[in-house]
């Protein structure tokens, strides 16, 4: 027998997850946030300022993910390390596996978020951590006074390329169509960076070096031509995937990987809900993440307890 039993458990610890674990507690259920890294936050932690959060303009993402844990744990939530594997249904029980141990629950809130979307060419895998980085806040110190480029057109290619032109010598911001995706204020600030060039229509072919990043091989789209340019880091930003896999064939997803849940966060699986990056939605932000995490929640309550307010049986 099981013995780690909760209402509720929560797969990660992201804006989604810790928020459902606030809601979680507030609501009186025992709850249980399961992590498999060492910093709990999800991918705000690698962004350098958050300007979009009502009530926190211009917070870093590291210091608002400890806000929000602070918050979390001060509540009393358990957050515990483990990667899950998989999830079965036992019954009206959920149980989740993680590698050192099974957690039993009525209620599973999937917010695992997304991982970094590679490019899949030459040279990006075997150069991983010797100039080919998914983080520039997180790697983007090592490059002082060198020059790198950052490939994508979305908010975080342009962030990054606004965090590296304030220490590096050159930035060469490289995206495949004719402009930007990414918000008009940021574009409007990294206007302000006279070290920053945007190479248009262009991909990445190969990245190459040896020991480390030293060039990259270029390919215009409407030419086809190519060319060789010299740099000491890549920066990779063309999007997320979500980390899905391990639910794979035990709720629905659509084409891409994210599960199919609307604003309650209900899925295919009763008792399993979803929040966050993870599904399906239009809009992508710790603000939408969080709300996300509070309105699981609140169909967890609905689906938990009947309308007496007597925990439901099973």
């Amino acid at each position: 027998m099981c013995e780690n039993v909760y209402d509720m458990i929560i797969v990660g610890s992201g804006p989604a997850g810790l928020t459902a674990g606030v809601y979680g507690k507030r609501a009186g259920l025992k709850v249980v946030i399961l992590e498999s890294g060492f910093i709990q936050g999800g991918q705000i932690v690698n962004t350098y300022e958050v300007d979009n959060y009502p009530g926190l303009p211009g917070i870093g993402g590291l210091e608002l993910a400890e806000k929000m844990k602070e918050h979390v744990t001060g509540l009393g939530v358990e957050i515990v390390r483990g990667k899950v594997k998989g999830i079965s249904l036992d019954g009206d029980w959920k149980v989740v596996h993680t590698k050192k141990a099974d957690y039993r629950g009525k209620a599973v809130v999937l917010a695992a978020g997304a991982v970094h979307r590679k490019l899949e060419v030459p040279g990006e895998e075997e150069l991983s951590g010797v100039g080919v980085s998914y983080c520039a806040t997180c790697d983007g110190a090592f490059f002082k006074d060198k020059t790198v480029a950052v490939v994508g057109g979305g908010d975080v290619a342009v962030e990054d390329a606004i965090f590296l032109a304030r220490s590096c010598k050159q930035v060469y911001l490289i995206h495949r169509r004719d402009q930007l995706r990414a918000a008009q204020v940021l574009q409007d600030a990294l206007k302000g960076f006279h070290n920053v060039t945007c190479i248009w229509d262009t991909t990445v072919e190969k990245i190459g070096g040896e020991q480390q990043v030293q060039w990259i091989t270029l390919k215009q789209t409407k030419t086809g031509e190519e060319h060789q340019l010299d740099v000491d880091g890549v920066f990779i930003a063309v999007g997320t995937v979500p980390d899905t896999g391990f639910v794979k064939g035990l709720v629905e997803l659509d084409a891409y990987g994210y599960i199919k849940a609307g604003e309650d966060g209900r899925t295919s699986v009763p008792g399993i809900y979803a929040a966050g990056d993870i599904r399906t939605k239009e809009l992508r932000q710790i603000i939408t993440a969080a709300a996300d995490g509070a309105n699981c929640v609140n169909s967890a309550q609905q689906d938990l307890y009947d309308t007496r307010g007597k925990r439901a049986e099973g």
